[in-house]
């Protein structure tokens, strides 16, 4: 047995007590009709030795037939012990799955309630449903099996000292033999067992974490990186499997040690035994116990504490075992958002990432361009946390590049800044200036967000470029176009005076036609949230640069890293700290930064 399993007996010693000592009355019923079944037992292999010793051989078949009907009585009355047995059976079992029920649900009210740990308790449905019947059907496997074999066990180990004690001499040392084999697999395959499930849990966390990260990886250049750990999952999951095949083929083998081998020293020792006076009615009843008794009740036996003891130990544990502790909160370091009272700000200029202090901000002495102060936000009120106190400082011109897997919180940031979005907690400004509960056309003079899916309206290509300024000179439209390649495309549609129709554009071209707009906006603040994703690189790379040489402060929600290098500085979200810095110094302190830009062995 492994330590955590010894840890989770010994957890639930004390309530299975408590359980059992409430339904005595249960349990004596039971046992009374488990002992019908250990006289049934009893009576088939003894009854089929009479008939022949005492009627057939003896010359009177009558007495023989009379003592086959006993035989059949003792088998027909098997239904009657059974529907008895269930009966009871079931004053045990619905119990535990009523209590079980119980403490889930008083497990989860007192997470939610106030004053308790509070946070969504993923488990719970899984433990009112699966986990709950898991365990109810287990135990009543369970119950079953240890008390059908030791019953049937008890009876036809009676019946065979009963018939001559010299059948017990050649039958039990093959019996006990398989059932100690058996036992000491118990521990190592129930190891085995763990590590097949935790190795095939993490395979399948790997897959389901690579399928919704599939545009990070081919964006990112990880997709190799992804597919080797892929591969050493894979390797260790077979591994486990081998490991647990070789416990089982062991486990096999017990099995057919105790179910199969007393059978055949009984034939061997058909002459021993007929030497030492055991008669042929005799030999007849000990191949009925075993045959019809003793060797099908372990067979059940087997397989039942094998698998459904396995489940049911582990099942208990997880509803009647203690809540997980919590998570430790990490240390205020680089990124942390946690900036010490008594740290000064510079005057001017961006600060350094020497300090916990710095390493957010870029401090000035104007009103920084974006400034959070301990923001929250939970899609619900008792929902995780997509941004957790989070705080950042942008300054006036400054490039950032905000990177992260997919669903980390990077376009929720986008929407705060943007004040389409409220906190849930904090404070977001843009140019000194609160962005939350703003009209539209304060925002709009503050800020522009260019999305994923670039909206482009049917009318002259002049007017969608020119869409938020109203005044723009014929030659800055024309730098504006060349500064982003757009010529072609202006060229194509029959210049700046031509229709759009926006169903014929391409997404990319829809996106550099939402790019120019915005880069000829006269807001100071310009948001990209993924905007180039449909762009070629070179593309991406010369849209940013004119972006970035724009008067003003550039925020982009980056698709490529190649956006990261290009950033005067980047914000790394990994859902449990932030941290920010150059490209070189986050290869050098950020696990994520390297593993989402590939340089694994950096």
């Amino acid at each position: 047995m492994t330590s955590t399993e010894a840890g989770a007996l010994r957890r639930l010693a004390p309530p299975a007590r408590r359980f059992f000592a409430h339904r005595k009355g249960v349990l004596i019923r039971l046992a009374l009709w488990s002992l019908a079944e250990s006289g049934q037992a009893f009576l088939v292999g003894h009854a089929v030795a009479r008939s022949v010793d005492e009627g057939f051989l003896a010359g009177d078949p009558r007495r023989g037939l009379l003592w086959l009907g006993v035989a059949l009585v003792a088998v027909l009355s098997g239904a009657r012990v059974v529907r008895g047995v269930f009966a009871q059976l079931a004053g045990v079992t619905e119990p535990l799955r009523d209590g079980l029920v119980r403490h889930a649900v008083d497990r989860s009210m007192a997470r939610a309630a106030p004053g308790g740990p509070g946070g969504t308790d993923r488990a719970a449905v899984s433990r009112l449903t699966n986990q709950v019947e898991i365990a109810r059907d287990s135990f009543a496997g369970l119950v079953l099996t240890l008390r059908s074999f030791v019953f049937t066990a008890a009876g036809a180990l009676l019946g065979l000292l009963s018939l001559h004690p010299a059948l017990l001499v050649v039958v039990l040392p093959p019996l006990a033999a398989g059932l100690a084999l058996f036992l000491v697999t118990l521990r190592p395959m129930a190891a085995a067992q763990r590590r097949a499930l935790a190795a095939d849990e993490a395979l399948g966390e790997h897959a389901a974490s690579a399928r919704a990260a599939l545009r990070d990886l081919a964006a990112c250049g990880t997709g190799p990186g992804a597919e080797r750990h892929g591969a050493d999952l894979v390797a260790d999951a077979a591994a486990a499997a081998r490991t647990l095949a070789g416990w089982a083929a062991v486990r096999t083998a017990a099995l057919g040690v105790a179910g199969h081998l007393p059978v055949l020293a009984l034939l061997v020792a058909v002459e021993w035994l007929r030497g030492r006076g055991v008669s042929v009615g005799a030999l007849l009843g000990a191949f009925t116990y075993l045959v019809q008794s003793l060797l099908p009740a372990l067979h059940t036996l087997m397989t039942a504490l094998g698998a459904a003891g396995s489940r049911l130990l582990v099942v208990l544990d997880r509803i009647l075992g203690p809540e997980p502790e919590p998570e430790p909160e990490p240390e205020p370091e680089l990124g942390s958002g946690l900036e010490p009272e008594s740290e000064p700000e510079p005057e001017s200029g961006p600060s350094t990432a020497s300090a916990p202090a710095a390493a957010f901000a870029v401090h000035t002495a104007a009103a920084p361009a974006v400034e959070l102060r301990s923001v929250t936000l939970s899609y619900g009120v008792r929902a995780e946390p997509v941004l957790d106190a989070l705080d950042l400082r942008v300054a006036p011109g400054e490039h950032l590049a905000v990177v992260g897997p997919s669903g980390i919180g990077k376009s929720t940031l986008t929407r705060l800044v943007a004040g389409t979005l409220a906190p849930s907690r904090g404070e977001v400004r843009v140019a000194g200036r609160v962005v939350t509960g703003r009209p539209a056309a304060e925002l709009a003079a503050l800020r522009v967000l260019v999305p994923q899916d670039a909206y482009v309206f049917s009318g002259t290509v002049g007017d969608n470029l020119a869409y938020l300024r109203t005044d723009p000179s014929p030659a800055e439209l024309d730098a504006a176009v060349e500064a982003f390649g757009l010529a072609p495309l202006v060229e194509r549609l029959g210049g700046l005076d031509a229709t759009v129709r926006p169903a014929e554009l391409s997404p990319g071209e829809r996106q550099l036609v939402a790019l120019v707009r915005a880069y000829l906006s006269p807001a100071p603040l310009l948001l990209l949230d993924e905007a180039t994703c449909h762009l070629d690189p070179a593309s991406e790379a010369r849209a940013e640069k004119a972006l970035a040489g724009r008067s003003g402060t550039l925020v982009v929600v980056a698709h490529r890293l190649s956006s990261a290098v290009r950033a005067d500085r980047t914000l790394v979200l990994d859902g449990i700290r932030a941290q920010s810095g150059t490209h070189a110094e986050l290869l050098g302190r950020s696990p994520l930064y390297r593993d989402l830009t590939g340089h694994w062995n950096s």
